[in-house]
């Protein structure tokens, strides 16, 4: 015979009434001993505490409850006939902040774009976090289907080593830079501004990097279980706080054209702002410069600043090479 459970304490109790509630509005209905097993007391305890609801409620004018709808409720018949609890009075908690209908269609399409992640569209979460959304919000929110872009191999493979707690192997491209084959132990991908990234302990380096995985080609999951697992993460770009970040000068009209990257504004004047960038590489600040047809000044780092003068110094001498059509200025 099994030894009954230990009684609760005050403060148990209190911490259990405050999710015993919202876990039965949740379920609708369920029986005294599955609501028992998952909140661990036992099936007496339980009715108990189920009981005692029915003397909860709002309070009146003079600080009593008066009326019957100001008090939670249950269903006597279900519970005494068939063990199962149902709430049928809420006082008034369902009328509690929803969602309007179009933050939750905005929710739903950034869950739809997270289901293309391979392990998680598997798991299930994603459909339980969708319906919840659907069911919290103040309308029914509008039928949507979102298009993610198709998951390449590259992502898959990657996030199966994320998933299976493997190294995988891959050729790295890194800009103004010959390719190299790293071995890498997955810490975590980052999906920033569209833009897939995986961060983990690089073999080749000895130290925490982070890989656009558009400059990644020929993955191979490895049989090797990841040994740095508890190595610090970097930062989400670049090794230090500084080493993503590009600080560029261009006019305020012009700010709306860059368009989903990240940046925060430091300084502004009547025409111009200067802004920081945050990028996976500050050298990739170059395409980006190239955009706005002189308008956009790199200031730091330097490496940024001379990669881009350098990209667009290219760029002249070839417009200006022989045989391009282009006059020649003595």
């Amino acid at each position: 015979m099994s030894p009954s459970p230990a009684p609760l304490l005050a403060a148990d109790r209190v911490r259990l009434y405050l999710t015993l509630v919202p876990y039965l509005l949740e379920r609708g209905q369920v029986t005294l001993d599955e609501a028992a097993a998952d909140f661990g007391v036992g099936a007496d305890e339980m009715r108990k505490m189920v009981e005692k609801l029915t003397v909860i409620g709002l309070p009146g004018d003079s600080g009593y409850w008066q009326l019957p709808q100001e008090m939670f409720d249950i269903d006597w018949d279900l519970l005494d006939d068939h063990g199962v609890i149902e709430i049928t009075n809420d006082v008034a908690l369902r009328r509690v902040p929803r969602f309007t209908a179009r933050e939750a269609a905005a929710l739903l399409a950034g869950l739809q774009m997270v289901a293309a992640v391979p392990a998680v569209a598997d798991s299930g979460l994603v459909a339980g976090l969708m319906a919840k959304l659907s069911r919290g919000s103040a309308d029914a929110p509008p039928d949507l289907i979102v298009a993610p872009v198709a998951v390449t191999e590259v992502q898959n493979v990657v996030s199966r080593a994320v998933h299976e707690g493997v190294a995988v192997t891959f050729r790295y491209q890194a800009p103004d830079a010959e390719a190299t084959t790293r071995t890498v132990d997955p810490t975590q991908i980052l999906i920033t501004n569209g833009q897939w990234y995986l961060q983990g302990w690089c073999h080749l380096r000895r130290a925490q990097r982070t890989f656009h995985l558009d400059r990644v080609s020929d993955p191979q999951l490895t049989a090797i279980t990841i040994t740095h697992a508890d190595a610090a993460v970097p930062t989400e770009f670049g090794q230090d706080a500084g080493e993503g970040r590009v600080t560029v000068r261009l006019p305020h009209r012009l700010v709306p054209l860059l368009g989903a990257f990240s940046h925060e504004e430091i300084e502004r004047t009547d025409d111009l702002v200067t802004l920081r960038m945050n990028m996976a590489d500050p050298r990739g600040i170059k395409r980006i410069a190239g955009r706005f047809g002189g308008a956009l000044e790199v200031l730091e780092p330097a490496l940024a600043r001379s990669t881009t003068r350098d990209w667009a110094s290219a760029g002249l001498d070839l417009y200006n090479a022989p045989g391009s059509g282009a006059a020649q200025v003595d």
